[in-house]
């Protein structure tokens, strides 16, 4: 699969607006061993306008034209959710490695129909998230592994998804809860697999939703839509390790803590917080106090923030945990090892989400 670079092929791409041009573009054109080498988007205008604006030849108005594209070895999807499973599904079958944006599908049944495929293919897969690239995130699990906080007793996370009461209209789609993207899906989705993949998985939940803001306003129509989707999730429920664990995202017209996600153990405690509950896109600031003293903030290394090093000008933008993750991505390859979260573990969120619109149905404890 490997030549002198990585080809990529990203379906999806705007070139005014969107995750391809925010994050993916800079990300890959930050990297030596990749090149992106087609794009296609939803008509033959929109496709030469991206084309153009990225100085990519090779533009398509239609993915199947993409996927099959020789020198393409890896195909991103960044459009909307409820498209992931037609769009996925033919790279899968074109035996191309692909790298999705999460969430992988609009519920459990699409994500284990794509992890499934990609099995059954044999081809290697990515799903987008990059919050466990983040440099702060590798710190605190070295702090953890160390000893720092002694032996985990509890967790405690609490979050801002949209702040205000205006919507962009690029996410006016997530405010129907049957499009599978939305608070519970991206903010909670994002931040529960931030906790997870630090301290291990929920092995029982209970969870309460509710839908506090019914109507919302559209930025650019000025439209007050109705909203389908919960804007209130809260959670509990003790971790496999026996930790008690609490998360609450939700929506906020202004003020209130954006990011805040506490480690609590019987030798100290570490913090780290940020702007909103999307630790993924978000800069990420830890601090750290030890037998009753003050909480101070704890510096990342360097050499966790310098790993790749060509990526250093994107640090704190979007686009920085993207390219960690493609980097990551590419030494994989190489090395024939599994550092990256994939299908599977993707498979594993939805599940976890599953049980937790389960559990706030029900109001039942709940296995996950």
């Amino acid at each position: 699969m490997r030549g002198s670079k990585l080809g990529v092929g990203i379906i999806g791409v705007n070139p005014a607006w969107g995750w391809a041009a925010t994050a993916h573009i800079p990300a890959l054109r930050a990297l030596r061993n990749y090149e992106i080498r087609a794009l296609s988007a939803t008509s033959p205008e929109a496709a030469r306008a991206a084309g153009e604006a990225f100085g990519v030849a090779a533009v398509f108005s239609h993915h199947e034209e993409l996927v099959a594209q020789p020198d393409v070895d890896v195909v991103a999807v960044t459009v909307k959710v409820p498209h992931h499973r037609e769009l996925v599904s033919a790279a899968l079958a074109a035996r191309k490695a692909v790298y999705c944006e999460w969430p992988l599908g609009r519920d459990l049944d699409d994500a284990r129909a794509m992890a499934a495929l990609a099995a059954e293919q044999g081809v290697r897969t990515v799903i987008g998230l990059q919050a466990r690239q983040a440099p702060a995130i590798e710190f605190v699990q070295e702090l953890l592994s160390e000893g720092y906080v002694g032996e985990v007793l509890s967790t405690t996370m609490v979050g801002v998804s949209v702040a205000g009461d205006v919507v962009v209209q690029p996410n006016v789609y997530m405010l129907d809860g049957n499009n599978g993207a939305n608070l519970l899906t991206v903010a909670v989705g994002h931040s529960l697999d931030t906790l997870n993949y630090v301290l291990g998985e929920f092995a029982d939940l209970s969870a309460v939703s509710a839908i506090r803001r019914p109507l919302i306003t559209a930025e650019t129509t000025r439209e007050q839509i109705v909203k389908t989707a919960v804007d209130q999730v809260a959670l509990i429920g003790t971790l496999t390790s026996g930790a008690t664990a609490s998360i609450h995202v939700r929506e906020a017209v202004a003020g209130g803590t954006g990011f805040l996600w506490e480690i609590n153990g019987t030798d100290g405690t570490l913090r780290i917080t940020a702007d909103a509950a999307l630790p993924e896109i978000f800069p990420l600031t830890v601090a750290g106090a030890r037998g009753g003293g003050e909480l101070t903030e704890l510096v990342v290394p360097a050499v966790l923030t310098q790993k790749w090093p060509s990526l250093t000008s994107l640090e704190g933008a979007p686009a920085y945990n993207v390219g960690r993750a493609y980097a990551a991505f590419a030494t994989d390859l190489d090395n024939g090892t599994q550092t990256l979260p994939d299908f599977a573990d993707a498979v594993r969120r939805h599940e976890v989400i599953a049980a937790i619109e389960r559990a706030a149905a029900t109001g039942e404890r709940v296995n996950t």
